[in-house]
Order: structure tokens, then sequence, then C-alpha cells
């Protein structure tokens, strides 16, 4: 009883080390800026998660509409700007944003479920954790210690884009492969990046919560679309070498 005692207070004790560690590295604003953009994602995220659980039940199926929608209010929080008065305006775009994207996992999820349901949970339970550790770590790393990562991940991205051009005619199953695992790789090293960037922006007087709420929520779908895809080719090849085997 007293060693959990023990373990409890030191605990609490690092975890009230944490937050004066965050309290005496971050200005009142930029602490008041990221909860707000973490509580956005989160809003985001949920949103995500009724429009694929609604089209999983067949209740709204939106189908190419929610692609095409996803797309245009992408675009649409890109080019309209916040100005101080349309907070609003931009949050609903980006809860549309969220629920369209939710419908496009939902074919997706549901081949999944018929193949192993475990899959999704693996998957968003790995997400979670990757996030919240890059976050921390970012948070907790030397200012601006990542930032030179940007264009280099802009460069990964821009020679995978070309790749999967490529790929359309040759049909490289190795190319499909390495453009997965490396993906999930860039996600995780963009929310590193987009962390320590927000908080910069936020300090030259940046404070559009949407758009930086936005640039994690695309990280963080990135990142669970690709797991999702990953293991789900890992239990049809384990499927298939049982199959061959009986």
């Amino acid at each position: 009883m007293a060693s959990s005692t023990a373990t409890y207070a030191n605990f609490q004790d690092r975890v009230q080390g944490f937050i004066n560690g965050l309290g005496d590295k971050y200005e009142p604003y930029v602490r008041t800026h990221l909860a707000k953009v973490y509580m956005v994602l989160g809003a985001a995220t949920a949103s995500t998660a009724v429009g694929a659980m609604l089209q999983l039940w067949g209740v709204i199926n939106l189908g190419l509409i929610a692609a095409l929608a996803s797309l245009g209010l992408v675009l649409g929080l890109h080019f309209y700007r916040d100005d101080g008065k349309n907070y609003y305006t931009r949050f609903s775009m980006l809860m549309a944003f969220g629920f369209c994207s939710g419908q496009t996992l939902g074919p997706l999820m549901q081949y999944i479920i018929s193949i192993n349901p475990s899959i999704i949970i693996t998957a968003l339970t790995g997400t979670v954790v990757t996030f919240v550790s890059l976050s921390l770590g970012a948070l907790l790393a030397e200012r601006g210690k990542y930032l030179f990562l940007g264009g280099l991940l802009v460069s990964v991205i821009n020679t995978m884009a070309i790749l999967s051009l490529f790929n359309m005619f040759f049909q490289s199953y190795f190319v499909q492969l390495a453009q997965l695992y490396v993906g999930v790789f860039v996600m995780a090293a963009f929310v590193v990046f987009d962390t320590q960037n927000i908080v910069e922006k936020c300090r030259a007087g940046n404070r559009d919560v949407v758009q930086h709420a936005l640039d994690l929520f695309f990280d963080v779908l990135s990142m669970f679309r690709r797991l999702l895809i990953i293991l789900t080719q890992k239990e049809e090849r384990k499927r298939e070498e049982r199959r061959k085997r009986n």
C-alpha cells in the first residue's frame, strides 16, 4: 500500500514538473493558443469519427461527393483567410471537412472490419500514442530545433508524388509499399515540425486556430490512413500464408 502511494506521488510530481516546465517555457498567450488548437483538433477528429460511423452504419453515404466536398473545403479554408471575424464560419468548414474525411474512410474501414476489426483499434492506438509522444517531444525540445525539417519533408512529399504518378504505369508493389512506410515516418516528422511551427507563428502574431488545427489534422489523418493500410496488408499476407499451408 505504501509502495503504491509512493508511486502515485512520484507520478504526480512528474506531471506537475512537466506542467511547470511548459509554463516556464511558453508565454501565457502561446499556451492559450495551443490549448485552443488542440481542442479544435479534437473536435475535427470527433467529426471524422461521426462521418465514418454514419457511413459504416449506412445512415449517410456521400460517396464521391464526400471526396469532392473535402477538396472544396480545404481550398475554401486556404483562400478564405482568418480576418478575426470569420472564426465560426471557418470552424464549421473544418468540422465539415472532418465529417467528409470520415465518409471517405468508411469504405476502407468497412473492408477492414470484414478482415479483422482489431486492426482499426491498433491503428488508432498507434496514431494517438505517436501523435501525443511527438507533440510533447516537440514542445519540450529546444526552440525551433526541428523547423529545418520543413524543406526536407516537402521535398520528400514531392518525390513521393512523382513516384506515385510513375507507379500508375509500372504498378510496382515495392514502390507502393515503400511509399506507405515512408509516408508514416514523414507524417510523424510533420507532427514535430508543425507543432514547433505553430508556436513560432503564434509568437509572430499568427493566431489562426483553425488553420493550425487543420495542419495537425492532416498529419493525424494521413498517419492513421497509412497505418490502416499497412496493418491490413500484413493481415492479408498472414491469411494467404495460412491458406497455402492448409
